[in-house]
């Protein structure tokens, strides 16, 4: 069944909490239907809200969950509240844990080297059954014909059915939308930094921050040289924004 969805600045977020976008995907997954789940903090909805392109290429998207607190907050002031936030790194344990329970094959693919081997060797001593197969292509292989087959190879040979695409934004977007019409019947989920924070190789922020919506905090103090300009230059401007954007909403009814 098609979840409620709320438009965010003109973007459709689905209305759905973590465990009932673990059974949309489970469901798909098991009806050999097409899934794929962005999840979407607010540097996506930037980008979805600014870039045609990446509009564009991710309007095959089957769900789209609010991956960020400020989403939630503009969400509540526009007067239409989401569940809850949908963490994408959230995201991989449960579904991990459903795939064990069904005999569901699953694929980590990308991420840091090593990060994804650690992880799955984790998750599969967490979850007797689990059936997970690892790659980490190249740095640039998408411009290597012999390693984008490469990764084509691992998903068929493997017959994994749930894809998880460690890549960052926009690149496993991008590979996603590439491959999703190659290989049918299968879920697909750009979990960005994920197996780096299953297999204890970075820490996530403390409980605490990630509910009062300072994750990015956290991030910015350990990424410093990477993130400082998504995060103070791009994101937060927008941010304000946003709330802004809502705050007119609720008292105006414009979209």
């Amino acid at each position: 069944m098609r979840p409620d969805t709320l438009t965010l600045r003109g973007c459709d977020i689905d209305a759905l909490t973590r465990s009932e976008t673990v059974g949309q995907v489970m469901g798909a997954v098991q009806a050999q239907q097409d899934c794929w789940v962005v999840t979407v903090n607010v540097d996506i909805l930037r980008r979805l809200v600014l870039d045609q392109s990446f509009v564009t290429l991710t309007r095959p998207a089957t769900l789209r969950v609010a991956d960020g607190m400020p989403l939630v907050w503009a969400s509540k002031l526009a007067g239409e509240p989401l569940p809850e936030r949908v963490c994408g790194s959230d995201l991989v344990e449960p579904l991990a844990d459903a795939a064990a329970r069904s005999g569901v094959p699953v694929l980590f693919l990308g991420g840091e080297p090593g990060a994804a081997d650690e992880a799955a060797a984790l998750l599969a001593r967490r979850y007797p059954g689990l059936n997970v197969t690892t790659h980490c292509p190249p740095f640039g292989f998408e411009q290597d014909a012999a390693a984008s087959q490469a990764v084509e190879n691992v998903i068929r040979e493997s017959d994994a059915r749930l894809v998880f695409v460690g890549l960052g934004c926009p690149k496993q977007e991008k590979l996603i939308a590439k491959l999703m019409p190659s290989f049918p019947g299968r879920a697909w989920l750009g979990v960005g930094f994920s197996f780096s924070f299953i297999a204890g190789r970075a820490s996530r922020a403390p409980r605490w921050l990630q509910v009062i919506g300072l994750e990015w905090l956290h991030r910015l103090a350990t990424e410093p040289a990477r993130l400082w300009r998504r995060y103070l230059v791009d994101d937060i401007p927008f941010t304000l924004g946003l709330l802004l954007w809502a705050v007119r909403r609720r008292f105006s009814g414009c979209n």
